[in-house]
This record gives C-alpha cells, structure tokens and sequence, in this order.
C-alpha cells in the first residue's frame, strides 16, 4: 500500500499529469484560447480592434447578469428570472424617467430598487415559503415579463438621453458597456472572496444542513443572494437599455440561460459550492466569441444555437471530469493560490498572443476580393414570410453575384444589434437590416454610418438614424385593407376578433392601427375581442380556442399574419370559410394555399420575395454609388380564392 502510494504521488508529480490538471482547473480558459485561434485563422475579420471590442460589448450584458446568477448557483439555488427582471428594471426607469417626469437620479435608483424587489420575493417564495427555487424564479420571470408589457402597454419607451450614454464609447473607441462588466465583475469578486455572505454562499451550497447547524442564518443569507442576483439583473437591464437608447418590454428574452450557461462554462457547479467571477466572464466571452465568430464565418442561425448547446454539455462533462480528477475546486473564500492562478493568466495571454500573431500571417498578402459583400439581418427566419425575404435576397445575389450574409436575430433586439456591428467591423460593402424594433436598431445604423456603409432598410424603417433607402410595403395601409376585406365580405355587419401581433414589435403596432383605422367606417361591425397571439400558429390555435369559448357566436377574424390566421382556422374547424370569416396578412405560401382551398378568405399580401429582391438591387446601388430612391414601395395586394391563382409573392 505505501508503495501504491508513492507510486500515485510520483505520478501526480509527473509533468504530463501536471499539465492535465492544469488544463482541467482551466478549462474554460483554456477553450477561450482554442477559440480565438481558430476564428483567427478562419476569419480575417475576427482579429480587429473594432472586432475585439464588439466581442466585449456583446459579452456585457450576459456577464453581467451572470455575475448575479453566479451567486445563486453557488448557492445551489437557480434564478431563471434575470432576463424579465432585467426587462422590468429598464421599463420602470424609462417610464418614471420620460413619462412622468422623475428626475433621472431617481429613476435609476428606483429601476435598481425594482431589480431588488423581484429578488428578495424571490428569496422569500424560497427561504420561507420553501418553494423549489425553480418553480419560484419561473414564476417571478412570468410576472415580471408581464409588468414591463403592462407598464410599456406593449411599446418601447425611449431611454432618458443622460442615461443612454452607458451604451456609447468613451475617447470615441472604448465601450462603456466593457467598462461597467468589468466593475460588476469586480464587485462580484469581491463579495465572492472578501466578504461573509460570499462565504455563506460556497456554505450554503457545498451543505445546507451543516451551515444552519454551524449558526449561519440561511434564510436570511438566500434573501440577500437573490437580492443581489436582483441588482445585477437591474444593472445589466439599465445597459441594455442604453445600448438600444429604448427599454424594449420583451428584451433580455432568454437571457437567463445564457447567464446560467456562462456560469456553468465558467466551471461552477450547478450542485452548489464551486464558482468564481472570473470564471463567470470567460464563459460569457465564450459565448460572445462563439456567435460573433459564427456570424463571420456566415454559419447559420440554427447552426449556431447546435454549437451554443454543444459547447454547454461539452463543458458540464469537463466539470465531471474535472471533479473524478480530483482537480482544485473553488472553495469559500479561499481562491486557491493567488500567485499561481495569476501566473497561469498571464502564461494564457502570452500563449495566446503568440499564436495569434502566428495565425494573422494567414490573411497578410492575399489580394482582396472583387466580389461584393453584404450582410442581411433579419428580425426572425421562424415566420415563412421572412423565409420569404430571405429567398428572394439570396436568388437576386446569386443572379448579380453578389456575396450575401444572412442572420437571424430571432426577435430580439439586441442580438439584432450585435449582428450589425458584427456586419460593421467586418467592413461588408453594404448592409440591410429588417428592423425587430424601428428604434432599437437607430445607434447600429448610426454606427454603420459613421463607418461609410450604405444601409438599406426592408419592411420596416429605422428611426432616429439615416438609411440610404427603406424598400416596404404600408403596413397601416395592409390594416386598413384587412379591415374593408373582413367588413366588405360580412356585409358591413358582425361580431369579429382580432389576433394581434407580437407585443412591442413595430409590424404587431402598425397593422393594429392600420385595422383600427380601417373599421372606423363600418359602424355596424362589433370587435369583440382583441389578444396577442405573437405571429405563432399554434398560439393563434390556443388564443382563438379560448375566444370560442366567450364569443361562439363570433363571424370573422382579422389576424396581423397568416400564421396566427391559419391557427384560428385550426381552430374554428368547420366554421371557417363558411359562418366565420378569416382574414390574414402576408401572403405565405401556405396562407395562399388556405385562400385557394376557401379556408381563408383572403390574405393581404406583400410579395415578401420583391422585398427580398429589391433590397439587394438597391443595395448594390449605393454601393456602387448610384442615386437610390430614399422610399421604394411595394404594392400590398388583397389576395381571394378568385385572383390567387395568378399571385405570386
């Protein structure tokens, strides 16, 4: 047996061993290292100042809501309400702030206090009602999604301008957003390492029952982690915010699991009693260098959410692994040897340094291409009507042989504005964004402005912020022929509902005007009930069931797009073509499908693949430096089972 032993020590004592467990205590910095090399030599985009810095920028406000997260998980809590609480805390302060005038100290004060609040009833749902913290947070992220859309009444709120600063540069080059993670990465580290809740933290999380029995007040002890969580989720939500100079009620949607995804990349331990910040913040920057890297590369979309879920199981197994080593946990306060760990950092940076200036001799010489290049950003590729779009930019590219760079931004504003920078520091000849939120996207066009891109805005404008051309059909006036549809085939007389679009968005808003607008001459049609059904089918399915229910007598149905229509007509079974009308919006391939077989009677459509096309014409234009007409309108159409035959979108 001694000699069994002295055999193992001499083992762990050997330089291979040594370096596994070095590469096993630093995992996640040792993938970051792997990550930046090969995107450097894959991308001569990637490594580029401006690159680097969007790199830091789109990392902050995920690190940040980790940073909190991070306390809860050691803990061995969860906390899945960060992105909603996040989304509240910028709402209240928008709307303290511009619409009612509170001073902007204030509302700052009151917008982290919000953030506070969400947390310590979180806490309290679970240290005292003894809620699984699962079921508690989930319950909080339902409730505070909800407020913000309640406050905002569904509409961005623009962000109090001496606040909006947090999302500009200082010295014209170094992001502010950088330098408040970096704060909030420091203060999380502090109260981590230094301070007695930090070490009630790894206590409660490596053994709840032995830290009440040691005298630890636990309860009191998870009121304030949450809180804290509560600060950090209010924080990240006030940059947020400022970056789209708007609070946006539906943003940081789905943020909580990339925070918790940071977290658990970082090394922590979704058991409880390991994790650091720093740990924290290299997994956040996995993933922002992740998607960004993505991004250049032109990988799809849905690709890159297969990588992001890969790279999280990936690094859930390095922690088992690391733990049947026997590698060093994180510990209470203890943060391991300091010296080693800072030795071991700096040894990271000079690997990686030296080969990264190795690979950068990879895009040194080569000539430079003739092709033109373009990024197209669009607000969700989950609707056909922007599969649509898309098809018809990607056939004109090919046709003019154009290079053509397609994202998806899935609905979210700020991912949105990520893609765009990403566009920017790449340098492509022109850009065209299909905005998730006409407001959100005004500092990213701003941006690509500056840097001399033309930018051609498709189906939906950018406001505060110059384009080069905006090519869209009215979406006010489709409302209005939705409405004169549904009124005209009823006889100017019946019971209809609406399905609206998806709250905050600027389609769901302008087409809701637009059917307002519309039925305003036809006094004898009734709108029993209007409800969100979010673009989606299948909640057009649901919302539409629930409404039978109240209004079974109900004889027509405006929906804002046909996906939401042809769920009501799922819906309405029998009833619909026949004692119940519907009319839908864009004119998808299988809308246009339902309107031939009768089961829709009409789709007001906008020939998304002519967007598609005209936007990249146009876009060539400018760049190419031919005049461009600042507003192209395509023609919306009302589309019936007599005239569907000849439509083609």
């Amino acid at each position: 047996m001694a000699t069994d032993t002295l055999k193992s020590r001499a083992g762990a004592d050997s330089p291979t061993s040594g370096l596994r467990r070095l590469l096993l205590d630093n995992g996640a910095l040792t993938a970051l290292i792997v990550l930046v090399i090969a995107l450097s030599a894959l991308s001569g985009d990637f490594l580029t100042t401006d690159n680097l810095l969007n790199v830091g920028v789109q990392a902050a406000v995920t690190a940040v809501l980790a940073f909190g997260v991070t306390f809860v998980i050691v803990s061995a809590g969860i906390d899945l309400s960060v992105g909603s609480v996040a989304a509240l805390s910028a709402t209240v302060l928008a709307w303290s702030a511009t619409s009612h005038g509170v001073p902007v100290f204030l509302a700052v004060i009151l917008a982290v206090a919000t953030g506070i609040a969400a947390g310590l009833v979180n806490g309290f749902l679970i240290a005292y009602g003894k809620l699984p913290p699962f079921i508690a947070t989930l319950a909080m992220l339902s409730v505070a999604r909800g407020l913000s859309l309640v406050i905002s009444e569904g509409s961005p709120i623009p962000f109090p301008d001496s606040v909006s600063h947090l999302g500009d540069t200082l010295g014209g080059w170094l992001p502010v957003p950088v330098l408040v993670m970096v704060v909030m990465g420091l203060i999380a580290a502090f109260v981590l390492g230094r301070t007695y809740i930090g070490r009630s933290m790894y206590a409660i999380g490596g053994n709840e029952e032995a830290a009440r029995l040691s005298g630890l007040r636990v309860k009191k002890q998870k009121l304030a982690i949450y809180a804290l969580s509560g600060v950090f989720a209010a924080v990240a939500g006030i940059v947020l915010a400022s970056r789209l100079s708007s609070a946006q009620p539906q943003a940081a949607d789905g943020y909580e699991l990339d925070a918790i995804a940071a977290v658990v990349i970082g090394g922590a331990s979704l058991a409880g009693g390991t994790g650091k910040a720093s740990g924290t913040l290299i997994g956040a920057l996995i993933l922002a260098v992740l998607r960004n890297g993505l991004n250049l590369l032109n990988v799809s979309a849905f690709w890159q959410q297969v990588v992001i879920g890969v790279v999280i199981a990936l690094a859930v197994l390095l922690d088992t692994l690391r733990r049947k080593a026997g590698a060093t946990p994180v510990a209470a306060g203890t943060g391991g040897n300091k010296g080693k760990q800072a030795g071991t950092y700096a040894l990271a940076a000079v690997v990686t340094v030296a080969l990264v200036g190795a690979t950068s001799f990879l895009h040194n010489g080569g000539s430079s291409s003739t092709t033109p290049k373009m990024g197209l950003s669009l607000s969700t590729l989950n609707n056909p009507f922007f599969v649509q779009i898309r098809s018809g930019a990607q056939a004109e590219a090919k046709k003019l042989g154009v290079d053509l760079t397609v994202t998806d931004a899935q609905n979210d504003a700020s991912q949105q504005a990520n893609q765009l920078q990403n566009f920017t520091s790449s340098n492509l000849g022109a850009i065209i964004v299909n905005p998730v939120d006409s407001d959100a996207a005004s500092n990213s066009v701003k941006a690509a402005d500056k840097a001399k891109i033309p930018v051609i805005a498709v189906d939906r404008g950018v406001n505060k912020a110059s384009v080069d051309a905006l090519v869209a059909s009215d979406n006010v006036k489709g409302g209005e022929l939705a409405a004169q549809t549904i009124a005209g085939k009823l006889g100017g007389k019946g019971k209809i509902v609406i399905l609206q679009g998806q709250a905050g968005t600027s389609a769901a808003r302008e087409r809701a005007a637009g059917f307002a607008a519309g039925l305003k001459a036809y006094p004898g049609i009734q709108v029993v009930a209007q409800q969100p059904a979010d673009f989606d089918r299948t909640k057009g399915l649901d919302v539409m069931s629930n409404l039978l229910q109240a209004h079974p007598d109900v004889q027509g149905v405006i929906a804002a797009n046909d996906e939401m229509a042809l769920g009501a007509i799922k819906a309405l079974g029998s009833k619909a073509g026949k004692s119940v009308q519907v009319v839908g919006f864009d004119g998808t391939p299988d809308g246009l499908t339902a309107v031939e077989k009768g089961t829709l009677y009409a789709s007001v459509a906008q020939q998304p693949s002519q967007l598609g096309k005209i936007a990249v014409d146009n876009a060539l234009k400018a760049l190419q430096g031919k005049k461009v007409e600042e507003t192209v309108k395509v023609p919306v159409k009302v589309v019936t089972k007599e005239n569907v035959a000849g439509f083609s979108g």
